[in-house]
């Protein structure tokens, strides 16, 4: 069940990979959108099947693979990950089905984005950490080339700035992975190598090691998410790259980040969490002030966007800083929901700089015009803005309350500081839709191309999906209630205490 996830994307890129070069620009989309509609479907229906009662994970397949060096082909699905598989699946399609028919090298292009999905889909459900980190780097290269063919003037810089920071972020992964290997086997005479997720669970290890461990894995996925100081590819690729996929970048790659966060950082070190979880709540409070302010400063509306980015995510790690259930749940339904939301905002931007010609914020203006204007294009940004800053009735509002509902408790300055972060994020999506879409048109270009109606069917299900949820939000935060709760169960934060556990084994 769990497999079709990932070797139907691999399968498909490599029949579009031998289609006839004779109409392959049309061959080649129809069945990359045939694939990620199946791939979609098929994760409704793994949803349809999944428990909420059960905590652990679902539909689990293991094959022995490597043995001696520990490696098994082994998957399943909990409600942590069950909510970004189907994000994934979602956005795949609507990234196919945005970029049109007149795309260049058509054939390489749409199978590079299913090579992501497959790569993406592996690292949500893989339950062994060395397969996690093959499926962790398979989208690495796809990603690449996606941003150098296809982006702007600057792509070429983008992409190895990309390329240079995923590296890095995944040379510290691995090594942090192995480290955790040897010592798990370590701590059992005669046993073997074994880098299963529950194996290495299960592992009591020393205290001492668990710290620089769980750092190591911190600044690895933190690039990745990406978190201030190691944000600084993300304004780059997500610019550069085209709208389609600067939605797979920001929508869904950026939660390959945060779910490690989750999954090894807080599920593998419970203990030591408890002692740098303060530290956390700090580092997370001031990537949502940065992205904040640094977007209020920018005058490239795709640029706005991207670094609002930094801040939505510095609020999935606020969630998962005090390791409560509530918390960790906002965590994953900010996750979802900022996918969603910014998925709508980067495909809207992108209509708005193809039938303009500019994403500039001196520039734009008029655009809610009835009749010469993109008065569609404009209802929809203000609704997707509306979302991002949090307004009530919409998906975004719910997940951060319920992330500010479970760290206030635990670190109150912490939240209220975030909560002023909401505000600013009202700030610079005010200066965005006031300038874009109100005030009135330049008569020298008074008159845009019309919207199509094909192009505004991924805007209809994001945004429309945005406000489902808003209203409905029990359907998106059921699915990770039992298992955020089981992730945390053994957190403890006392800062006080853990500290001396650390420091008492170095004065011996």
């Amino acid at each position: 069940m769990l497999s079709t996830l990932i070797w139907l994307p691999v399968i498909g890129a490599a029949i579009i990979g031998v289609l006839p070069q004779e109409k392959a620009a049309r061959n080649a989309r129809n069945l990359a959108l045939i694939v990620a509609s199946v791939i979609f479907f098929w994760t409704i229906f793994i949803l349809s099947k999944f428990s909420i009662n059960n905590p652990g994970f679902q539909f689990t397949e293991y094959l022995p693979w490597i043995e001696t060096l520990g490696l098994s082909y082994h998957l399943g699905i909990d409600g942590i990950s069950l909510p970004l598989v189907v994000l994934n699946g979602l956005l795949i399609w609507i990234v196919i089905f945005s970029s049109g028919e007149n795309i260049a090298r058509p054939k390489l292009y749409y199978s590079l984005i299913l090579l992501v999905s497959a790569g993406l889909a592996g690292s949500f459900l893989a339950q062994n950490l060395l397969l996690f980190i093959l499926f962790y780097e398979i989208e690495l290269i796809p990603l690449y080339l996606l941003i150098a063919i296809w982006g702007g003037l600057k792509r070429e810089y983008a992409a190895i700035k990309f390329l240079l920071y995923t590296a890095v972020s995944g040379i510290l992964i691995l090594a942090a992975f192995l480290a955790l290997g040897w010592l798990a086997g370590s701590t059992v005479p005669g046993a073997t190598l074994n880098f299963d997720y529950e194996t290495i669970k299960s592992t009591i290890l020393p205290f001492s090691w668990q710290i620089p461990l769980l750092i190591t894995l911190l600044i690895g996925f933190g690039i990745k998410t990406p978190l201030v100081p190691f944000h600084t590819w993300l304004p780059d690729a997500y610019v550069e790259a085209s709208p389609p996929i600067a939605i797979l970048l920001g929508g869904i790659l950026a939660k390959l980040g945060t779910y490690g966060l989750v999954r090894f950082c807080l599920g593998l070190f419970p203990d030591a969490w408890g002692t740098v979880a303060p530290s956390l709540a700090v580092w997370a409070t001031v990537s949502v002030v940065y992205g904040a302010l640094t977007a209020i400063a920018q005058k490239d509306i795709k640029r706005m966007v991207a670094y609002s980015s930094i801040g939505h995510m510095g609020y999935v790690l606020l969630g998962l800083a005090p390791a409560t259930p509530l918390g960790t749940v906002g965590a994953v339904a900010q996750m979802f929901s900022h996918g969603v939301i910014l998925a709508a905002l980067f495909y809207l931007v992108g209509v708005v700089e193809e039938k303009v010609g500019t994403r500039e914020l001196d520039v734009l203006n008029g655009l809610m015009n009835p009749i010469r204007g993109l008065p569609f294009i404009s209802a929809f940004l203000v609704a997707a803005g509306m979302a991002s800053a949090g307004i009530p009735g919409l998906v975004g509002f719910i997940a951060e309350f319920v992330v500010f509902q479970g760290a206030y408790a635990t670190f109150p300055i912490p939240t209220l500081i975030c909560v002023v972060g909401t505000m600013l994020t009202g700030v610079y999506f005010v200066i965005l839709l006031n300038r874009t879409c109100f005030g009135k048109l330049d008569n020298a270009t008074a008159y845009y191309p019309k919207v199509l109606w094909s192009e505004r069917i991924p805007a209809l299900i994001l945004v429309g999906l945005t406000f489902f949820l808003g209203v409905q939000p029990t359907w998106l935060m059921r699915w990770s209630e039992q298992s955020s709760t089981a992730l945390v169960a053994s957190v403890q934060i006392h800062p006080q205490q853990q500290i001396a556990k650390v420091i008492e084994p170095l004065k011996k």
